[in-house]
């Protein structure tokens, strides 16, 4: 099952520090609902393991995160795959564009995942509107870290 979302939130702080919070491994992980562990690789990557409540299934998934197509501070790519035993696996991407706006920062993201398994039977209502819960989450989490 392939879903796709997008958004913009509006961060009251500049560019350049919410690029340094975007690639900060503590910051992300305190962001990021469910997040256990997210250690940094050496390969401009993440070792992570968040658990996750999709529905009636819950998770423990643990995976990587590759971060391409660097252009600091104005954006990035973020590529990720997890594998959560019998709940399945999802994987996706997203970029992240950072503009300045308004005397803050502008951030847009568009963002691309699979799942399958127990997961992609929840059906696709249910795992959108879980999805876009859980992007809201990380970014109210975010505004607040970035606005200290």
């Amino acid at each position: 099952m392939a879903m796709t979302m997008n958004g913009e939130v509006q961060l009251a702080a500049p560019r350049e520090a919410v690029w340094a919070k975007l690639n900060d491994p503590e910051v992300l992980k305190a962001c990021i609902p469910g997040c256990e562990e997210l250690e940094k690789t050496e390969d401009n990557g993440f070792r992570a393991v968040a658990k996750m409540k999709v529905g009636p299934v819950s998770a423990r998934f643990k995976g990587r995160v590759t971060l391409s197509d660097l252009d600091p501070p104005n954006g990035y790519k973020i590529t990720g795959e997890g594998e959560g035993g019998v709940a399945g696996f999802a994987k996706g991407g997203a970029t992240v564009a950072l503009a300045d706006k308004d005397g803050g920062t502008l951030l847009t993201y568009n963002v691309e995942a699979q799942i399958g398994g127990k997961l992609a039977q929840l059906g696709q209502r249910l795992i959108n509107g879980s999805a876009k819960k859980l992007a809201d989450e990380f970014f109210a989490n975010f505004a607040k870290a970035v606005q200290g």
